[in-house]
């Protein structure tokens, strides 16, 4: 039969001391683990931060970088559009001035008695054989009235030769302004149709038709304009 031998208090204290150091240690090395993956998941997560702020940096930048070529463009477009509204609005009182000035000279027409009774007379016959009508009344400046009664026995005659048909022309008192450049507004079928035969109403239809030729003559033909008949 066998005993154990009871230990000491110096025997007890000494395991003891290595119970306690042991566990110590094992605390350390188990702080050093939990440190070290700390760390580690520090680092990845810091990483991650880093690399999408980067991200988050890049956009930004690119959504300003667009931004501002954006607004660089439509600055662009805004200047172009002004310089070529100016150049428009240039070329158009260009134009406007040139028409005014010819708008002016026809007044001079009525100054030459020779000149303004064949305008006349070629307006009033050239307006009957558009109406072909029977009967046409006449309006015109009353200061012209004198000379229409004058000319219309000849252009009577003249549409009957070359229409063989007869043709009642009455003369209205509804006068054109006295400050226009003279001719006649002829109308036909009670009324209806009208021939504006004045000097103003010829002149915006050559304007009209005229003005393509007239721009290419001043300021030359466009680059953008791809049909030219």
């Amino acid at each position: 039969m066998s005993f154990n031998k009871a230990l000491n208090d110096e025997e007890v204290f000494s395991e003891m001391r290595k119970m306690v150091a042991f566990i110590k240690q094992e605390a350390l090395e188990k702080a050093r683990e939990i440190k070290v993956k700390a760390d580690e998941e520090f680092n990845i997560e810091k990483a991650k931060l880093v690399r999408q702020e980067a991200i988050n940096i890049d956009a930004a930048f690119q959504r300003k970088v667009k931004q501002a070529d954006v607004q660089r463009r439509i600055a662009q477009s805004n200047n172009i559009n002004k310089s070529r509204m100016t150049l428009l609005l240039t070329r158009q009182q260009m134009l406007d001035d040139l028409f005014a000035e010819s708008r002016a000279q026809l007044l001079t027409v009525t100054k030459d008695p020779a000149r303004y009774e064949k305008f006349m007379s070629d307006s009033i016959l050239q307006a009957l054989y558009r109406h072909l009508e029977p009967e046409v009344t006449v309006q015109y400046r009353k200061a012209d009235k004198a000379l229409i009664e004058k000319l219309l026995p000849e252009i009577k005659a003249r549409y009957q030769e070359a229409t063989k048909q007869n043709v009642d022309v009455q003369l209205l008192e509804d006068y054109l302004p006295a400050d226009g450049a003279g001719g006649v507004i002829v109308a036909g079928n009670g009324g209806r149709t009208k021939c504006n035969n004045t000097p103003e109403a010829r002149l915006a239809i050559l304007e009209e038709d005229m003005l393509p030729l007239v721009r290419d003559m001043l300021f030359g033909q466009s680059p953008n304009r791809r049909f030219f008949n």
